[in-house]
């Protein structure tokens, strides 16, 4: 009786390897999908993602007026009021403008949140570039605590060329906070721009 060939004892121990390697590959392709989809939308706007420009190069402005207007969400297990300062304001394209938010921590303790944001209709979400906003780090603030929070933005006057954009006149930046885990002691909310408030 002749002796297996040596490939092909050989190959459970190949396909067990094969196995632990994809296994491996699709776990970290897991932990790192989140952060890599948010980049992506981040630089492209894909699903009313606003794009974010934290160099604030001065662009030209261009033709059209629109008017951008804020909504301001608390998710239920976050004890915060939050609110913009204004609820619309009209801008030029290329025209930079910085609107705050009012937010207070309603409970005898300190609590922390994150912002998660979009832009309606989603196509604008391409145009609508950030230059400064709270809503890139996570926010603490201390019991009873009030500030005002700044945000950066500017509408890229390339959506004057855009075909789908031709019929909006109106621009919608939504804001939700989420409850985070009160782990760090130190406050993230004094950031350049916040305004503290009594």
């Amino acid at each position: 009786m002749n002796a297996p060939a040596p490939h092909s004892r050989n190959r459970p121990r190949l396909i067990a390897a094969a196995l632990i390697v994809g296994a491996t590959a699709m776990l970290v392709l897991s932990f790192a999908s989140v952060p890599l989809y948010r980049a992506f939308c981040a630089a492209t706007g894909f699903g009313g993602t606003p794009k974010v420009d934290l160099a604030a190069a001065p662009i030209a402005p261009g033709e059209r007026v629109l008017t951008v207007r804020f909504d301001a969400n608390v998710a239920r297990d976050l004890p915060w009021r939050f609110e913009p300062e204004v609820a619309k304001v009209s801008l030029r394209t290329g025209e930079t403008k910085t609107v705050y938010y009012k937010v207070a921590n309603l409970s005898d303790r300190e609590t922390s949140g994150q912002a998660a944001y979009n832009v309606a209709p989603g196509q604008a979400g391409a145009y609508f570039v950030k230059v400064a906003c709270f809503c890139f780090e996570e926010k603490r603030l201390g019991p009873h605590e009030a500030e005002e929070w700044p945000v950066v933005f500017y509408l890229d006057p390339a959506l004057e060329r855009e075909e789908g954009m031709r019929g909006v006149r109106e621009i919608t930046l939504s804001y939700t906070f989420f409850a985070t885990k009160d782990s760090a002691p130190s406050k993230t909310s004094e950031t350049a721009g916040a305004k503290p408030k009594g």
